[in-house]
């Protein structure tokens, strides 16, 4: 049985009050805050780990390794949260993330820092889609608005957070500390779970586990991500290893299908795909995750070795952009709550995130960096009217029995186009730099920079002003032409979103059972809310 088809979480011996619900959101958020921080905290440290592990041209899988373990994991915690319950996979999924923390603070080598980061990835996707699922048991869809736009605030803050924070580590105290920052607060989360997170307990399940179909869509999006991230850079695209991950990608795609049809309890219903604004919504966001993900990714490095700025200054010039998002987020998460309208913001948004891809395009490796922060912020304004809007729409759509199963099938494809973005644009990016250092550093250069899996912007900033300059200018033209290769993403999601159907947002939850005692919820949570 679903946990949506049990009594709902007001049938407890008490109602929630409003303490409650708001030490429940406060362990909410900071799980949240622990998985977002992992997205970003490795950008402005990046450059150095890399270096002091002697591993640049394996510097993509630091950020990708997390995010393929989180969007392998994503459908498998939200299918099982609706069939068992969340609040043990919660607190599994936060076990799991302090593990892989300390693994990667311990690593001696990319390889066991690649190995933590996978294992804090198979926690962390459980951290993001659990806590949105969560607040869909308890919050009906009208007054779930403000409470999705704190939670895309919580996403930006820790954006700025992160790169700040790895940035400091890192000329500080060591970037290792980017790992061991998570345990105390794991423990934190893990803590505030077990207090204050009140769910009903499940009754017994009959239910067959979609084993098979975990298994194909965890080997499908595994050979693309490796496809992407090695076409073009381990491997040559027409040979025979990225061929035959794509073949094994469709293979695994297929077979997914024809069991997700015939499974009585899949992982990611086919039926999700009936609804139109479930295709839409999960089509912008894929997109979006492609250039959001793509862009955050390189961008501090790019700061570090092209505007020559320290690690801690880079993470502060991307405040910008995540301040915008943040103020976006939170004020249009309140307008939706007020008006009950929402198809207009993600369209602003894709707008606004399509002329930010542009203008990043048209940067210099001698641009002024205060222009840099205002087209970031641009890109902020646009992910803040987007992403969790996108993510409200998709709840609204389907039956509180199936909101675990359809927030995580939504965030399993945008993981998917972070793991695409951050993939690719590192695959070209490192490509692409690679050849312009071969056909630009004058003869005997070699000498003098050393190994190039070893430079660092400290290297760097040391290097004879023609070496110098040569490296930082192939830094830039390496990235940037990649920014308007993305644009058509941004456009392809504004065409997406026009055709979104706007329906009005649910005031109460929709159970199948346990209707009077969820209204009862609701007066609570309104009670917060005014």
């Amino acid at each position: 049985m679903s946990e949506s088809a049990m009594p709902s979480a007001a049938t407890a011996t008490t109602e929630p009050d409003r303490r409650h619900i708001l030490l429940m959101f406060v362990g909410l958020m900071t799980a949240m805050l622990l998985s977002a921080l992992d997205q970003t905290i490795f950008a402005t440290a990046l450059p150095t780990v890399v270096g002091d592990l002697n591993g640049v041209d394996h510097m993509l899988w630091v950020t990708t390794a997390y995010i393929l373990a989180a969007t392998i994991m994503m459908p498998i915690y939200g299918k099982l949260g609706d069939l068992i319950g969340r609040k043990s996979l919660f607190m599994i999924a936060i076990s799991l993330f302090i593990v892989g923390s300390v693994i990667g603070a311990l690593a001696h080598g990319m390889t066991e820092l690649i190995a933590g980061r996978a294992v804090q990835g198979l926690g962390g996707g459980g951290l993001m889609i659990l806590s949105q699922a969560i607040i869909a048991d308890v919050v009906p869809a009208r007054e779930r608005g403000r409470y999705m736009g704190i939670m895309g605030g919580v996403f930006a803050l820790a954006s700025v957070a992160g790169p700040l924070l790895g940035g400091w580590f890192t000329e500080s105290i060591g970037w290792q500390w980017c790992m061991w920052i998570n345990v105390p607060l794991g423990i934190l989360a893990l803590v505030s779970a077990s207090l204050f997170l009140k769910l009903p307990k499940p009754e017994a399940s009959t239910a067959k586990v979609d084993v098979a179909g975990m298994a194909t869509l965890a080997i499908a999006s595994a050979a693309l991500v490796l496809a992407t991230s090695w076409g073009g850079n381990t491997y040559a695209w027409g040979s025979w290893q990225i061929l035959g991950l794509f073949g094994l990608t469709v293979v695994m795609g297929v077979a997914f299908v024809l069991i997700e049809r015939r499974a009585s309890e899949p992982v990611m219903p086919l039926s999700l795909f009936k609804e139109r604004n479930f295709v839409l919504t999960t089509g912008a966001g894929l997109l979006t995750g492609i250039a959001m993900f793509g862009t955050l990714a390189y961008m501090p490095t790019y700061l570090q070795m092209v505007a020559g700025v320290s690690a801690t200054k880079a993470g502060l010039l991307m405040i910008p952009m995540m301040g915008c998002m943040l103020i976006t987020s939170v004020v249009s998460g309140r307008m939706v709550t007020k008006t009950g309208r929402y198809k207009h913001l993600p369209i602003i948004g894709a707008v606004f995130l399509g002329a930010a891809l542009y203008l990043l395009s048209t940067m210099t490796w001698d641009h002024a960096v205060w222009i840099t922060c205002v087209y970031l912020g641009l890109m902020g304004i646009g992910l803040g009217l987007t992403m969790q809007i996108l993510v409200l729409v998709v709840q609204n759509t389907f039956p509180i029995r199936m909101v675990g199963t359809a927030t995580a099938s939504n965030n399993y494809f945008r993981q998917i186009g972070a793991s695409l973005g951050a993939a690719v644009v590192g695959s070209v990016f490192t490509n692409r730099l690679i050849d312009l250092l071969g056909e630009r550093l004058p003869a005997g250069a070699a000498g003098a920079t050393g190994d190039m899996n070893s430079l660092t912007p400290e290297a760097v900033s040391q290097l004879p002003q023609q070496i110098h300059d040569v490296i930082v200018s192939s830094y830039n033209d390496a990235l940037t032409p990649i920014y308007l290769w993305m644009v058509p993403l941004a456009i392809g999601s504004l065409i997406l979103l026009t055709f979104v159907k706007e329906a009005p947002l649910a005031t109460r939850i929709d159970r199948s059972a346990g209707a009077s005692d969820a209204s009862k919820v609701e007066a609570s949570v309104e009670a917060v809310a005014h």
